[in-house]
């Protein structure tokens, strides 16, 4: 069975860990965000790609939910060195593991010589031995950019990671998008799988994106009757990011029906977790068949399991 996944960041990573014990990894393809991606010190990031790709190797710190386990901080502790006497004081504040450099590296070095960021992603998810297919949604640059009330437009990794997502949000755009293709093979994979599943990532910063590069959008609606997506919203709460906020802030609703009006165009169904059982037919009402499920991974069997039920549910 061929399985197509939108995704983000942490929640989508844990999910392609269960689905690659569910369903033969060979028969995956994830379709990933890229607007996060940035470049820092010099180096070309790409924060949900590496999410992914460290989560399903099964090396991704467990504590943290980012980045590769057993880190040490070398380089980072040289770097901030440079902060007291210089004219740089917040070089700093965006932390990169040791281990996690040689990934940034290779991506940087690759990308200078030309390759496609669909091609050095492949490459580097090759090296660490993954079957599944992963595809960033477009190779051209595509940037969210966040309006924060207080403190003006920010990056998404300022917002996320300097602000620690803790600032109010006006609005939110994707600079780039509308100039994107979508990366080769992105499309074809949407339009030929057996099934396809938005993943339970932040409507707004992880699903926008992707959605925003002319065409994906288009070709899920295609596929809508195929199309599972899972709430990230679980009790009216993002088990982990901003989403809650950022839906409210917005103007939407942060309950699992406020996620199916998000949604309703490009997916049939949507799974929620059993604490909101009780709100299954506001959701139905909303324009979407409810599945009800437990949806939070605890560890890769439960995201297997939770796997399963989207595909049953697709079926």
């Amino acid at each position: 069975m061929t399985v197509a996944v939108v995704a983000g960041g942490v929640g989508a990573a844990r999910l392609l860990r269960g689905l690659v014990i569910a369903v033969p990894a060979a028969e995956v393809t994830a379709i990933v965000n890229v607007a996060d991606d940035e470049v820092i010190h010099g180096l070309a990031i790409s924060p949900d790609l590496d999410t992914v790709t460290y989560t399903v190797a099964g090396e991704i710190d467990p504590e943290r939910g980012w980045g590769l386990a057993g880190e040490s901080w070398v380089a980072m502790d040289s770097l901030r060195r440079f902060t007291t006497h210089t004219a740089r004081p917040d070089i700093g504040w965006f932390n990169l593991g040791d281990r996690d450099l040689g990934t940034h590296l290779y991506r940087t070095s690759r990308l200078t010589e030309g390759a496609r960021l669909s091609e050095v992603t492949s490459e580097i998810a090759g090296s660490w031995g993954l079957e599944l297919r992963l595809l960033p949604v477009s190779d051209d640059p595509i940037a969210t950019r966040i309006e924060s009330v207080d403190h003006g437009w920010l990056t998404f990794q300022e917002y996320f990671v300097r602000h620690q997502h803790g600032v109010a949000v006006r609005s939110v755009t994707f600079e780039g998008a509308e100039q994107a293709t979508p990366a080769p093979g992105v499309l074809a994979a949407i339009a030929d799988a057996d099934a396809v599943i938005v993943a339970p990532s932040n409507p707004i910063v992880s699903i926008g994106p992707v959605l925003s590069v002319p065409g994906v959008r288009d070709a899920l609606i295609a596929r809508r009757s195929d199309t599972v997506a899972v709430s990230p919203i679980v009790g009216g709460k993002a088990l982990k990011g901003p989403a809650d906020r950022l839906l409210v802030e917005l103007g939407h609703e942060s309950s699992v029906v406020g996620v199916a009006r998000i949604y309703r165009e490009i997916a049939a169904t949507l799974v929620i977790d059993e604490s909101d059982r009780h709100l299954a037919p506001e959701v139905e009402a909303a324009g979407m068949q409810c599945v009800v499920a437990p949806t939070i991974m605890v560890d890769p069997a439960a995201a297997a399991d939770l796997s399963r039920v989207c595909l049953g549910a697709a079926k």
